[in-house]
C-alpha cells in the first residue's frame, strides 16, 4: 500500500479534527512547521487535567528509542489515550529499535518524533513502517519565490490582507527564516485597529523598521528602469544608515536576479506566463521584472554582471581588497550595471 503524502495543512487539518494517527514523524530542515505541529500535538491532544499522567516529554540528548518505545506500550490513565513527544530526536541513535514497535503500534499512544535540521532516511524499514501507519513530514525550507505566498497566507490566517510592495519588503528584509518572518509580521499585525486590517508598506516600515524608499526592492525597481539616480540615492543612504540595512545583504539579491535575468534570456517561451513557468514565479505578474529587465541588459551584458557580482562578494569579504569600503564598493557595482 502506497504511503500517503502529507502536507503541513493535511496534516493540522485532520488534527483540528481530532483525528490522531498512532506515530507522528516531524522532520526536517526547516524548524518552523516542526515547532507548529509539535507546539499542537503538545497542547490540543489532551486536556490540561489528562496531561498531568498521560502526556510525556523527552529529548533525544536525555533518552534513548529503547525507553521511548517502553513509554509508547503504556496505557493511559483515565483518559482516552496518551502523548509521548520526543523532541530534538536528532541526537538519538539506533532507530531500526522501532521497526518492531511500529508494526503493532498501541492505538490509544501518540507518538511524536521531533527530527530538526535534518531528515530521517526514508529507505529504512521502520520509515516505511511509520508511513503506512502514521505521519511522515518531511518539513522543507522555503525558497525565495515562495516567500510572498506564505507571508500572504501568514496575514490572511490572522484577518489581515497585505499590500504587494509590503509583502516583498519583508521577504527581501528577512529572507526564507520563517519562524522569523512570523515574528516580524507579528508587530505589524498587533498595531492593526479592528476595522482596518490592511498592511501597507508605511506599517512595514513603521513597526519593523524597514525603509519602504530605501530596500532592495526599490534599488531592484531601479536598475531595472534604468534610474541611475535614484540606485545610486538608495546606496548612498544605505551606506550612511548601516544600521537599517546592510549592504552585505543586498549582493545575494543581486545575483540571484540576474541569475534568473540569464535564465529567462534563454527561455523558450518569452510571455509573462513563460518566464513565470521558466523560473517557478508564484504568479505571471512577478515576470515582468524580468521581462523589463531585458530591455536593458542583454545576455552578455548579464553575466558580465553575475562576475561583477561575484568579484564584489569575495572582495567585501577581504580577498584582493587592502582597503576599499563596502559603501565604494557597492557604488563601484551600481556603476558597472549602468554603464
Amino acid at each position: 500500500m502506497a504511503a500517503e503524502k502529507h502536507t503541513f495543512d493535511s496534516i493540522m487539518r485532520d488534527l483540528k479534527a481530532r483525528k490522531f494517527r498512532p506515530v507522528y514523524i516531524i522532520m526536517g530542515e526547516e524548524a518552523y512547521y516542526i515547532d507548529k505541529l509539535s507546539d499542537y500535538l503538545e497542547n490540543n491532544v489532551l486536556t490540561p487535567v489528562e496531561r498531568d499522567f498521560n502526556q510525556t516529554v523527552v529529548y533525544g540528548t536525555d533518552t534513548s528509542v529503547a525507553q521511548v518505545v517502553d513509554m509508547a506500550k503504556r496505557f493511559p490513565m483515565m483518559a482516552e489515550r496518551q502523548v509521548v513527544m520526543v523532541k530534538e530526536a536528532q541526537n538519538m541513535r539506533s532507530w531500526d529499535k522501532f521497526e518492531n514497535y511500529l508494526k503493532n503500534p498501541q492505538p490509544t499512544t501518540v507518538l511524536v518524533i521531533c527530527y530538526k535540521n535534518g531528515t530521517i532516511d526514508a529507505r529504512k524499514a521502520f520509515m516505511r513502517l511509520a508511513a503506512e501507519v502514521g505521519v511522515v513530514f518531511n518539513s522543507q525550507k522555503k525558497r525565495d519565490r515562495e516567500l510572498p505566498t506564505f507571508i500572504e497566507g501568514y496575514a490572511k490566517e490572522n484577518g489581515a490582507t497585505i499590500e504587494h510592495k509590503a509583502t516583498q519588503m519583508i521577504a527581501d528584509f528577512v529572507g526564507t527564516d520563517l519562524a522569523r518572518l512570523a515574528s516580524e509580521i507579528d508587530k505589524v499585525l498587533i498595531s492593526l485597529p479592528d476595522n482596518d486590517r490592511r498592511i501597507t508598506p508605511e506599517m512595514v516600515e513603521s513597526k519593523i523598521g524597514i525603509s519602504k524608499d530605501y530596500n532592495f526592492f526599490e534599488l531592484r525597481d531601479a536598475i531595472i528602469s534604468h534610474d541611475v539616480t535614484k540606485a545610486n540615492r538608495i546606496v548612498k543612504y544605505i551606506d550612511n544608515n548601516p544600521r537599517t540595512v546592510s549592504l552585505y545583504s543586498f549582493l545575494p539579491q543581486l545575483f540571484k536576479y540576474f541569475q534568473n535575468l540569464m535564465v529567462a534570456h534563454f527561455a523558450k517561451d518569452k510571455s509573462d506566463r513563460g518566464i513565470a513557468g521558466e523560473l517557478g514565479l508564484s504568479s505571471p505578474w512577478s515576470a515582468k521584472y524580468y521581462l523589463d529587465g531585458m530591455r536593458y541588459y542583454n545576455a552578455v551584458k548579464t553575466m558580465a554582471i553575475i562576475r561583477k557580482i561575484r568579484v564584489t562578494d569575495a572582495k567585501s569579504k577581504g580577498i584582493d581588497n587592502p582597503n576599499t569600503s563596502p559603501g565604494d564598493l557597492m557604488k563601484e557595482l551600481i556603476y558597472f550595471i549602468f554603464h
